[in-house]
């Protein structure tokens, strides 16, 4: 049986990867040399509440090392693809508490279920442009979530010297040990508003997705590498 079935028929086995993944970030985690930006500034927000986080699917590996868990829970939110599963396992591991986006559950219950962890002080996390693109394209559902919720948008990207790209429609960032790193979290100046007229909310798309991409433009710049997807 092939890696994706066996992720696809077994939750097990999901865990068992996630496991794995796990440690081989933690020592990611540990054998960079970080810098940051930003994480004030977002423990700041969520001290007045949850916040909306959005990246670009090729920045997700580090999230869950990098997300100020003392100052609130994270609810990130992926399909039932085999990767995003495995993510998915890596992020309860980590003591986030992702939700898994079904289509066999309706968009009602999946909404309700989302707007009552924000009610209860959880904050939203989804990539941007995921989960299957196209790369760098900022897709309906952060809008949706900003607009429904009227929480401030944060920005996240991360950045290593020593790294290697998966052969993927993102081109996923997977971070090596022993490196340099950098991570970024900012906060979108504008708020979504809950009734948008449809101009206004394709130049929101547009603002949104340039301030995602400066973002891990500044988390490549800190590292003195160029900007990379």
């Amino acid at each position: 049986m092939s890696l994706r079935r066996r992720i696809e028929k077994s939750e097990r086995f999901v865990n068992a990867v996630g496991r794995l993944v796990l440690l081989y970030l933690n020592l990611v985690q540990r054998t960079t040399r970080w810098q940051s930006e930003g994480v004030d500034e977002l423990r700041a927000a969520m001290a007045e509440g949850p916040v909306l986080l959005v990246m670009w699917h090729s920045r997700l590996m580090m999230i869950a090392h990098h997300w100020p868990v003392e100052s609130g829970s994270l609810s990130s939110l992926h399909d039932t693809s085999p990767i995003a599963r495995v993510v998915g396992a890596v992020h309860q591991l980590s003591g986030l508490r992702p939700m898994k986006m079904s289509a066999k559950v309706s968009n009602i219950v999946a909404s309700r279920t989302v707007l009552k962890r924000v009610k209860d002080g959880v904050s939203i996390g989804l990539t941007a442009d995921g989960p299957r693109g196209p790369a760098l394209q900022l897709k309906d559902p952060p809008l949706e979530w900003a607009r429904a919720t009227g929480l401030p948008i944060f920005c996240y990207a991360f950045s290593t010297t020593r790294q290697r790209r998966a052969q993927s429609w993102d081109r996923l960032l997977i971070p090596r040990p022993f490196s340099k790193g950098a991570y970024v979290f900012a906060r979108f100046p504008k708020k979504v508003p809950r009734k948008p007229d449809a101009a206004e909310l394709e130049n929101l798309r547009e603002e949104i997705a340039r301030f995602i991409d400066a973002n891990t433009a500044r988390a490549d710049a800190m590292i003195d590498l160029p900007h990379g997807p």
